[in-house]
């Protein structure tokens, strides 16, 4: 493997410096664009990252401990996972107050004095705001669930059963089995998407709308940067119930009855798009805030254009496409992009990328055979950093960590619980951060929430460190070579093409024109002779596994500054 960098060489880290790039770098000048457009964003699931008082469960504290191996990768925000008070039957996303810490996590001067530390270095704070739906210990349930008349009455999604005493409608959780539970206190059924802990709000009514806005408010004025908003399609409902049809067959196996719907109307109701300019109009109020929305279900495309058109909507959404699918082939990049790559004056949105994410099995072990990962972490890397949009890195990606195997009685995930052995765990990729070369990783001195497997031990940041030829330094180049230039950061995307496993594009940006080839495939390719011609005549940027104009070797990256 070689890197060869015309402009730019990284420079050692700089305390105040989000990787150490000078102050005038594209990535921190305002005045040309916002500065989450191109940005590089680092997504920490607290439990599961640093440790810091000794209970095996990562906290606040531990995250401001290691945040200086954040800021050393050149990332421009943290994207912090929940860390809300909440009972944890979803490990966070259950939120029981929306304005308070979990004291699992830490206490509110733990969070205050996280994003201090953060803006110190550099980075700014995104923290998850789940709108869709509440833990049934939240306050708001309590008291809407107490009986029919009650101020709060409406809050939540209630209605009375069939005839027959069935739920009102056939829609399905994604955790399996109907997504209606019945409650004996209002003799009512109640909707939830997800877990039964899980209740779904009504964000058709204005005053739920207005107590979310106000917890976002709550966050924005202790300085966060900006929101990663959950399942946000999820959040509106079919006020008149109607039944979702079946799912047409497509070969695939479905392990859910949530799997064997279209769901036409349980989710992404035409409303949402009256909050989605509420929020932003809230977050406009505090400066450049960035709102990216998690966009999955039948048709994301569709909602992801709604939610980010114009300049009065949210900023960017991301979609499963890449977190879900097996295998990483060219034809289906191409196919990808092709269906959110849209020109910026189309619809106003700014895509974003995540190959892994605490959802998705650890990309590594989904897309490459183990006798091909160490040279394929990095074809993925290189592919990551040349999209255009913004990318989401997950913990330990950085690192090649892959997909641990978690036996079922130290399962923690109620989907892989509720569905073993057809699920695949999330919690394989939620395993603890290794930083040291020590039994368990430097995470914590006692037994783990989740354990961390032998062979992840050995890519652990300290050991990394050493090498200089690892996959933690090969991802800082990376980074710092997609901040130094601006047709990496802002540019288009033009001329995409596959040929086989080769996948091409041009990132293009004013004058300058960056061709980008990438061998997904095992065996060694050779580019058209019309990419050949153009990449003799440009100067190398990036050249990875030997690759050169004339020759791809198997996972080959090179991407050549044209003439």
């Amino acid at each position: 493997m070689s890197l060869i960098e015309s402009d730019v060489a990284p420079t050692p880290f700089i305390p105040g410096a989000a990787s150490g790039l000078p102050s005038a770098s594209p990535a921190l000048d305002s005045s040309r664009s916002p500065w989450w457009q191109g940005a590089a964003i680092y997504q920490i699931y607290p439990r599961s990252f640093q440790d810091s008082n000794g209970d095996g469960v990562g906290d606040l504290p531990g995250i401001a401990r290691r945040l200086h191996h954040v800021a050393r990768l050149g990332v421009d925000a943290i994207w912090i996972s929940p860390f809300f008070t909440s009972p944890m039957r979803d490990f966070g996303y259950d939120v029981a107050d929306y304005c308070g810490i979990d004291p699992v996590f830490g206490t509110m001067a733990d969070f205050d004095a996280l994003v201090a530390h953060a803006h110190d270095l550099g980075l700014r704070v995104i923290i998850d705001q789940v709108y869709a739906h509440t833990s049934d210990l939240h306050l708001w349930f309590a008291e809407s669930r107490s009986d029919r008349g009650n101020p709060r009455a409406d809050w939540y999604v209630w209605h009375d059963p069939r005839e027959d005493g069935t739920p009102p409608c056939n829609w399905q959780s994604v955790f399996g089995g109907p997504a209606w539970t019945w409650d004996g206190r209002r003799r009512q059924y109640y909707m939830h998407t997800f877990l039964k802990e899980q209740p779904q709000l009504n964000m058709h009514n204005p005053a739920v709308q207005d107590a979310v806005l106000q917890a976002a408010r709550f966050w924005l004025e202790r300085g966060v940067d900006g929101f990663r908003l959950d399942a946000l399609n999820h959040a509106m409902h079919d006020p008149l119930l109607r039944d979702n049809p079946p799912a047409p067959a497509d070969g695939r196996l479905r392990t859910r009855p949530f799997d064997f719907q279209l769901k036409t109307y349980s989710q992404s109701h035409p409303d949402m798009i009256g909050f989605v300019e509420r929020l932003r109009a809230v977050c406009d109020e505090y400066g450049v805030i960035h709102t990216v929305a998690e966009i999955g279900g039948d048709h994301p495309q569709a909602d992801r254009r709604a939610y980010t058109a114009g300049e009065h909507r949210l900023n960017s959404a991301y979609g499963f496409d890449f977190l879900y699918a097996p295998a990483l082939t060219a034809r289906f990049v191409a196919e990808t992009l092709q269906r959110w790559e849209l020109a910026p004056d189309e619809n106003g949105g700014w895509p974003s990328w995540a190959f892994e994410n605490h959802d998705a099995p650890r990309a590594l072990s989904r897309w490459c055979a183990p006798e091909h990962r160490g040279i394929f972490a990095r074809t993925k890397m290189a592919l990551l950093m040349a999209l255009r949009g913004n990318v989401i890195l997950y913990q330990g990606e950085e690192l090649g960590l892959l997909q641990d195997e978690i036996a079922f009685e130290q399962l923690q995930d109620p989907e892989a619980i509720a569905n073993w052995p057809l699920t695949l765990s999330r919690d394989g990729a939620r395993t603890p951060l290794p930083w040291e070369d020590l039994p368990l990783g430097g995470f914590t001195p006692v037994s783990p929430w989740l354990p961390l497997s032998a062979e992840n031990l050995t890519r652990a940041v300290a050991i990394q460190e050493s090498d200089p030829a690892s996959l933690l330094h090969f991802t800082r180049k990376l980074l710092a070579l997609r901040q130094a230039r601006p047709v990496l950061r802002h540019g288009a995307l033009e001329d995409l093409a596959c040929d086989g496993e080769l996948l091409s594009f041009l990132r293009v940006e004013g004058e300058e024109r960056l061709l980008c080839l990438f061998n997904l495939s095992p065996e060694p390719l050779a580019p058209s002779p019309a990419l050949q011609a153009l990449a003799v005549q440009g100067d190398i940027v990036l050249a990875i596994n030997g690759a050169t104009p004339a020759a791809l070797p198997p996972y080959g990256v090179l991407w050549v500054k044209a003439r």
